[in-house]
């Protein structure tokens, strides 16, 4: 049962980063110095699905509180430095697409266009810094507590951060290209085509660090996997640019949205059946199951998630098909 709701908060968890991860991407964008009506045209294409794509945070929030408690204590304890500037990232991001529809001056919309453009960095960073901790080893104690938060700042988490951050520009770039009116899609396309080999360099930069890192080796417990899923990352973002040249949105996107979840994948596979793996007593390494609520609680979080998961993905269905195609009411060739 531990496996299933661990699987279920990975899942809830990589689908939150494909979604917002572009909307991060689209407001990291903003900060090209696109002209006003160009910033206008990225974010409505992104508005109707802001606010839903949040909503899979929540529900990842949900369960971790729920059924993963003590799991929830050591993340927020030993990894509040990225928890807090990834949440501060995502309220600047949200604050700053609300606020900046208001009737104001073109100085003021452009203060937000900044504000979003800090916010989407701090989200993506923050993300990546507490994907990277983990999977890089904490120093936890006997007693079962984190000691400091020094472990968040090394060259490895520092490097997926920006791995991260790099992943998400191109993964809102590529949105953008389904999303805009072709003569507007087409300089956005060609952008998206440079971003590769940047997060193709981001990527394999963060991987070798890991691989020379004595703490991510110790605490990889699937080595194989570790290694796999990486790789798997990097025919992603080739994939990405394959379809990008031959002017296939759809796959370039659906490309870059592996790309993103892939990392949520590599930290659960590659730590199983581990949650945190200690740096300093690996007698008291945190397992999945004792990290995990009871089984009365399981099987109640259970009859509340049944309904959940179906709404949650009717939802976005609904959303995605309603305000499917180009901004200006014209259908994408996806495939």
């Amino acid at each position: 049962m531990e496996l299933a709701w661990y699987a279920l908060l990975g899942l809830f968890f990589a689908t939150y980063l494909v979604l917002g991860g572009y909307d991060y991407g689209v407001g990291l964008l903003l900060a090209r110095g696109a002209d006003p009506a160009r910033r206008r045209a990225a974010l409505n294409a992104v508005g109707p699905f802001f606010l839903g794509n949040e909503v899979w945070l929540v529900a990842a929030v949900g369960i971790l509180f729920g059924a993963f408690p003590v799991l929830e204590g050591e993340l927020l304890s030993g990894f509040y430095p990225a928890v807090v500037g990834a949440l501060v990232g995502v309220i600047l991001v949200t604050v700053g697409v609300q606020l900046r529809s208001r009737p104001t001056g073109p100085r003021a919309r452009a203060g937000w266009d900044r504000i979003v453009v800090v916010g989407s960095l701090l989200a993506a960073l923050g993300w990546g810094a507490l994907l990277a901790g983990m999977l890089q080893g904490v120093p936890l104690h006997a007693d079962g507590h984190v000691a400091g938060v020094t472990h968040l700042f090394t060259p490895f988490v520092a490097a997926t951060g920006l791995a991260v951050v790099a992943l998400v520009a191109l993964h809102g770039a590529t949105f953008l290209t389904l999303r805009l009116p072709d003569a507007e899609a087409a300089p956005v396309g060609r952008l998206a085509r440079r971003l590769v080999p940047v997060a193709l360099v981001a990527v394999g930069a963060a991987s070798a660090l890991g691989l020379l890192s004595a703490d991510v080796r110790a605490a990889a417990r699937q080595p194989a996997v570790g290694v796999l899923l990486p790789l798997l990352l990097v025919a992603a973002v080739l994939a990405a640019r394959v379809a990008l040249g031959r002017r296939r949105p759809g796959l370039a996107f659906a490309a870059t949205g592996a790309a993103l979840a892939l990392p949520v994948a590599l930290v659960g596979a590659t730590l199983w059946p581990y949650a945190l793996v200690s740096t300093v007593d690996p007698g008291a390494s945190l397992t999945v199951a004792d990290a995990a609520a009871s089984a009365p609680t399981l099987r109640l979080l259970g009859w509340l998630t049944v309904p959940l998961l179906p709404a949650l993905l009717g939802f976005q269905a609904m959303c995605w098909w309603v305000f499917r195609g180009r901004t200006d009411g014209r259908a994408p060739v996806y495939w």
